[in-house]
């Protein structure tokens, strides 16, 4: 079984092993080093432990799947991660489902997020879920501690009425 909820405290060093394992996957064309490991392990053991409160949990079989974060409590999303042996399962789906919910709640109509160019997979998963490239860059990776091509992604979640006042021409 499947369920969505929100983070507690003593999630925290589980959320970021699961992080660290996803990341490992999703940066292995960057090159990584022991160094970098070591950064990315303490920069996701002290977001899980200090921003857990802004964490959503996918559970499956009531363990921690995955978490997805809005660190900013705004439309972006900050963090988006499954456990990369639990992947195709429907859990990021689900996730990508409630955080958006969540966004939405909070008054944005459209949602953002962002991933280094070379995560396709995770670039593919994001298209199929409605999310269009809006730009591309190079842009500093705190976990990597280098500059990395970056695409950002937007989701409109509220369709508008473009109908203007009078007659259509």
């Amino acid at each position: 079984m499947i369920v969505i909820r929100n983070a507690n405290e003593q999630d925290a060093p589980h959320l970021a092993a699961i992080g660290l394992q996803a990341w490992r996957v999703a940066s292995s064309a960057l090159g990584l080093t022991a160094v970098l490991e070591t950064n990315a392990a303490e920069a996701f053991a002290g977001f899980t432990q200090s921003f857990w409160h802004r964490i959503l949990v996918v559970e499956r079989h009531g363990m921690p799947a995955g978490w997805a974060a809005r660190e900013n409590s705004d439309d972006m999303i900050s963090d988006f991660w499954i456990d990369p042996r639990l992947h195709r399962q429907g859990l990021g789906g689900k996730l990508f489902s409630a955080v958006e919910e969540q966004v939405l709640a909070a008054g944005f109509y459209s949602i953002r997020l962002e991933s280094h160019a070379s995560n396709e997979r995770a670039l593919s998963f994001f298209r199929k879920h409605g999310y269009n490239v809006s730009w591309l860059s190079m842009k500093y990776a705190r976990k990597l501690d280098r500059e990395v091509q970056t695409i950002g992604l937007r989701k409109e979640l509220k369709e508008f009425d473009t109908t203007t006042y009078g007659p259509s021409f």
